[in-house]
């Protein structure tokens, strides 16, 4: 007797797990920023790459409000904290960390919705000043958030 057992695993990594015959649409919500420490740019630049990705990576169709996948994204955290104290007190880089609330609603399959905060981080030596990299970081930490928020809904990972 002869016996072939086979096994395949498949990875799709542009909305690999969405079902389009039932999923059409997403409304992603303007980011709100509640955070104690406000820069003004940064809700509006998240929130406009937000919705750039998953019209890229999906073929959703973004709508105002009320769509199939609803995304809500807060920001409720923009931190500075020292690290790597050095030998004259004085932190020797310091991390910036920003913290998002993402309440995220299927409303074809509840059961996938959630509501969980993701956090992305990046540190920056003592010689700069926060001012003159930012952007630079801010630019950084979106996209991983951004991917963190993907994985989470599109991919379930």
């Amino acid at each position: 007797m002869l016996s072939l057992t086979a096994c395949s695993i498949s990875y799709k990594f542009n909305g690999g797990s969405l079902d389009y015959t039932r999923l059409h649409t997403i409304s992603i919500a303007d980011v709100n920023n509640r955070a104690p420490q406000v820069y003004p740019p940064f809700a509006v630049k998240f929130t406009e790459d937000l919705r750039d990705f998953y019209t890229r990576r999906t073929r959703l169709d973004l709508v105002p409000r009320a769509g199939d996948l609803e995304l809500e994204c807060v920001i409720t955290g923009y931190d500075l904290s020292p690290m790597a104290v050095g030998q004259d007190n004085f932190a020797e880089r310091t991390m910036f960390k920003v913290t998002v609330q993402v309440k995220y609603v299927n409303n074809v399959d509840e059961k996938e919705s959630f509501d969980r905060s993701f956090s992305a981080h990046r540190d920056f030596p003592r010689n700069q000043l926060f001012t003159d990299v930012q952007d630079e970081l801010l630019e950084e930490i979106i996209k991983e958030l951004i991917d963190q928020i993907y994985n989470a809904t599109v991919e379930n990972w």
